[in-house]
C-alpha cells in the first residue's frame, strides 16, 4: 500500500477512531486541524496550522496517533509536525466532522516541543502569524481603563500555579498574552468557581500591557457590559458604546453567562463580538459552563463562541492544591517570619479541603492570622481548631441521590430515565457510570445500589461497575468523565 493510498483512504478512518478515543471537544481543539502528509523511513509527516498546535499534539497525543497509524497499517514509529504558512492548500481528504479541509502545504518545522509541566517557561512559537493587526494611536492607561474593570495585581502568570487540571488554559492564555496577533478567536476558559478564570484573564491583561503599551486593552464582566449597555439606550448613546467597545485592540469578557437570558444585552454582545473579529481582533472570554451548555444563551452566540480554543478548566487534584498551598504558604512566610510551621500541615488542608482554591488560600491566610494573634506554631491539630467551619463544611460525605443527579446532569438525561429498564446505550452507560460512582465514592453494598437503580439485583450491578473500569482502561473520555464526575461530587 502506497503511502498515497494510505492517505486518500485510510486517514480519515484514523480520524474517527480518534474522535471516539479522545471525545469531540479534544477532537475539534487537536486533531481537526492537523492533516495527514505522508510515511517517510518510518516516520508520519502531519501538516499542522500553528507550532502550538503541533507540540501540543505531539505531546499530548503522538502515542495514540502513532497507535491508530499501524492498526491501519502505516509503519510508523514517530510522528513529525511541520507549520505550514498561510494560502497553502491542503491534502485532500474530508473533516471528520464535516468541516472544510485545513489549506496547508510547503511546511516549516515544528519548534523544540512545547513541554506541559508545571511553572513552564513557555516558549513563544516561531510562525508567522495568521491575522496582521494594526495597534491603536496611543491613549493614556486611565483612558483605556475608563471602560472596564481594574486588573487585579496579584493575578499575574508569576502567581499563577499550574498543574494538570489547568495546564491547557494556562498554556493558551500565555500564547494569547504574548502577541497582537489573533491566536484563538475567541479563547474561552471555563471552568466553576475558584479554579482561576478570572486569575488567568487578568494575567493576560497584565502582560499584554507589558508587551504593548499603546495598546487598547478592555477586560470587563458581563454584568459591566450590560449595565453600559442598558445606560447607553436609557442616555441614547448608543453610537459611543458602539464605538468604545469595538474600537479596542483586545476585548475581554469575564462571568460571559450573565448575559444569558437577556435578549437586547445578547445581541449587541453579537454585534460586538462579530465586529472585532471582521477587523482581527482579539477576544477572551471566560464562563461558568461550556457555551454549549447555557441553556439560556442565544444559539448564534454560543456557535461562535465554539470557532476558537474552548477549554475546560478541570477541579483542582491533590497535587495542584498542595503546590497552590506551597506558593501561598512562601508569600504568607515572608510577611509572617516569626511563624513556625509544623510538618504536615498543607498536605492535610489539600487533602481536606477540596472545593476551590479560595477557600483553600483563604484557610491558609486564616491560619497565619490566627498564629500570630496566639503565638503559636502552626499544626495539623491547630488546622482543626482554627479551621473547624470550613472543614465541616468540606467534609461532606456523598450519597448516592448526589451521584444519581450529578450524573443526570452532566449526561443530559431525566433521573426517570435513568432507574428505568431502557437499555439505549445513550441511557445504559451513564447508569453504568452512576453504578460505578455509587460503588467508588459510598458505603453501600451492591444490593442497595440496585435497588436505589430501579430494583436491579447485584449481579447487574457489579457488571456495570466492571464495564465503566474496562472502558476507563481503553477509553480516554470514558475516564475523563469518571474523573470529572468524581471531582464534582467531592467538591
Amino acid at each position: 500500500m502506497t503511502n498515497e493510498t494510505w492517505d486518500n483512504e485510510t486517514w480519515d478512518q484514523v480520524r474517527q477512531e480518534l474522535l471516539k478515543v479522545v471525545g469531540k471537544n479534544n477532537f475539534s481543539a487537536w486533531i481537526e486541524p492537523i492533516a495527514f502528509d505522508r510515511v517517510d523511513e518510518r516516520t508520519a509527516h502531519f501538516h499542522v496550522p500553528t507550532n502550538f498546535i503541533g507540540s501540543w499534539v505531539n505531546n499530548n497525543f503522538g502515542d495514540l496517533i502513532l497507535r491508530q497509524l499501524s492498526a491501519h497499517g502505516a509503519k510508523a514509529d514517530r510522528v513529525h509536525f511541520t507549520v505550514a504558512p498561510r494560502g497553502a492548500i491542503a491534502p485532500a481528504h474530508t473533516s471528520a466532522s464535516g468541516a472544510a479541509p485545513v489549506p496547508m502545504s510547503h511546511a516549516e518545522p515544528v519548534a523544540a516541543a512545547y513541554q506541559p509541566a508545571p511553572q513552564p517557561a513557555y516558549q513563544p512559537a516561531a510562525v508567522q502569524p495568521t491575522v496582521q493587526r494594526t495597534v491603536q494611536p496611543a491613549v493614556t492607561r486611565a483612558t483605556r481603563e475608563l471602560p472596564g474593570a481594574k486588573l487585579n495585581p496579584a493575578f499575574t502568570f508569576a502567581n499563577f500555579v499550574v498543574g494538570k487540571p489547568n495546564e491547557l488554559a494556562h498554556a493558551a492564555a500565555r500564547r494569547v498574552a504574548e502577541t497582537l496577533d489573533v491566536t484563538f478567536n475567541p479563547l474561552f476558559l471555563y471552568g466553576g468557581v475558584g479554579l482561576g478564570k478570572t486569575h488567568l484573564m487578568h494575567a493576560i491583561a497584565w502582560d499584554l500591557q507589558s508587551r504593548f503599551p499603546d495598546a487598547k486593552i478592555l477586560y470587563l464582566s458581563a454584568e459591566q457590559f450590560m449595565h453600559r449597555f442598558v445606560r447607553a439606550l436609557r442616555e441614547q448613546d448608543t453610537f459611543n458604546f458602539k464605538e468604545t467597545f469595538r474600537s479596542v485592540d483586545i476585548l475581554m469578557v469575564d462571568d460571559v453567562q450573565f448575559i444569558a437570558g437577556k435578549t437586547s444585552t445578547q445581541q449587541e454582545f453579537f454585534h460586538t463580538f462579530n465586529a472585532l473579529v471582521e477587523i482581527g481582533k482579539q477576544i477572551v472570554i471566560s464562563g461558568d459552563r461550556a457555551p454549549v451548555d447555557m441553556d439560556d444563551l442565544d444559539e448564534r452566540i454560543a456557535s461562535r463562541l465554539q470557532c476558537g480554543l474552548v477549554v475546560d478548566i478541570h477541579p483542582t487534584d491533590y497535587e495542584l492544591r498542595l503546590s497552590i498551598l506551597q506558593h501561598k504558604a512562601e508569600i504568607l512566610g515572608a510577611r509572617y517570619s516569626h511563624i513556625i510551621f509544623g510538618d504536615g500541615v498543607l498536605e492535610y488542608l489539600a487533602q481536606k479541603i477540596s472545593s476551590n482554591v479560595r477557600v483553600l488560600e483563604g484557610a491558609l491566610t486564616r491560619l497565619f492570622a490566627f498564629a500570630d494573634l496566639v503565638r503559636r506554631e502552626v499544626s495539623v491539630d491547630m488546622a482543626k481548631e482554627c479551621l473547624t467551619d470550613v472543614l465541616r463544611a468540606t467534609d461532606k460525605k456523598v450519597t448516592m441521590d448526589e451521584i444519581i443527579k450529578k450524573t443526570c446532569e452532566y449526561y443530559k438525561l431525566r433521573q426517570v430515565d435513568l432507574i428505568s429498564q431502557n437499555r439505549q446505550r445513550a441511557i445504559a452507560r451513564p447508569r453504568q457510570m452512576a453504578m460505578y460512582l455509587c460503588k467508588r465514592l459510598t458505603q453501600r453494598s451492591l444490593p442497595e445500589i440496585g435497588k436505589k437503580l430501579g430494583g436491579r439485583d447485584h449481579t447487574t450491578i457489579l457488571y456495570g461497575v466492571r464495564r465503566i473500569e474496562e472502558l476507563m482502561q481503553a477509553d480516554s473520555q470514558i475516564a475523563e468523565d469518571a474523573e470529572l464526575l468524581r471531582r464534582m461530587l467531592e467538591a
